[in-house]
């Protein structure tokens, strides 16, 4: 089993927090793994991530990919743009039916390479920075489609892979944009529904850094007060007691 698992860090810059991605460092650890991974032994491998770079990302992919042996991605929550990419190396995708992936379409910069393209189509003219980023763009969605057509091909025909791979690639959606459980599945990818509860568990393990109280917290139904009722308070309140209307 590996894990590739990103959560927001707690320092900041300018007061912006820094975000964990997909890099180089993630690439040449996980592909250690890979090859100390017997042929012919299954590798299951959680991503939990927003992406990051092509180029760490494409290199998980292949080499999960070239594994000898099943491979299988597990996603409790989400694996968008480059967690997509390695999650479609593999045989199969297990999925919470609300868990996500997303669009492999590149980004230069700030910019979708789709939406630069769709820039330059726009009469009048450009300038000479617009028509470099127009250049770089195609040879970006090129680069990512092909790769995408060749990982899919394992477990479909050429021309669906192809089809897929344009659409996943070319910018369809926003960049951003949830794929979940049915939607893939309607699109014709290897996608099961149900995290298995080991796998629920050893996410549980990897909290969210944070330097302040949790937004968000749950308390089951059940018998007895809920926690941090005082004493005495539990009993309802009479009618005569005031309350909101």
């Amino acid at each position: 089993m590996i894990t590739l698992i990103h959560r927001q860090e707690t320092i900041s810059f300018l007061g912006l927090p820094l975000v964990r991605h997909i890099d180089i460092d993630d690439a040449e650890s996980v592909l250690q793994a890979i090859r100390k991974t017997p042929p012919g032994r299954p590798i299951e491998i959680i991503p939990h991530t927003p992406g990051g770079l092509v180029l760490a990302a494409s290199q998980i992919a292949i080499a999960l990919a070239d594994h000898d042996g099943p491979v299988t991605a597990v996603v409790p929550h989400y694996a968008m743009s480059g967690g997509t990419l390695i999650s479609m190396a593999a045989d199969e995708i297990v999925m919470d039916s609300h868990a996500a992936l997303g669009p492999v379409d590149p980004q230069l910069g700030q910019y979708p390479a789709a939406s630069i393209l769709a820039a330059l189509e726009s009469p009048g003219s450009h300038k000479d920075e617009t028509l470099i980023l127009g250049d770089v763009s195609r040879k970006a969605i090129r680069q990512v489609e092909v790769l995408v057509r060749g990982l899919l091909e394992k477990g479909m025909s050429p021309d669906r892979a192809a089809d897929l791979a344009a659409l996943m690639a070319r910018g369809t959606w926003t960049h951003d944009h949830p794929l979940m459980a049915a939607d893939l599945a309607k699109l014709g990818f290897p996608i099961k529904v149900g995290v298995g509860t080991e796998e629920r568990e050893l996410t549980s393990l990897y909290p969210q850094p944070r330097g302040r109280q949790s937004p968000v917290e749950y308390f089951p139904g059940g018998p007895g007060p809920p926690p941090g009722i005082p004493p005495g308070r539990e009993r309802p309140r009479s009618e005569k007691s005031p309350r909101l209307a």
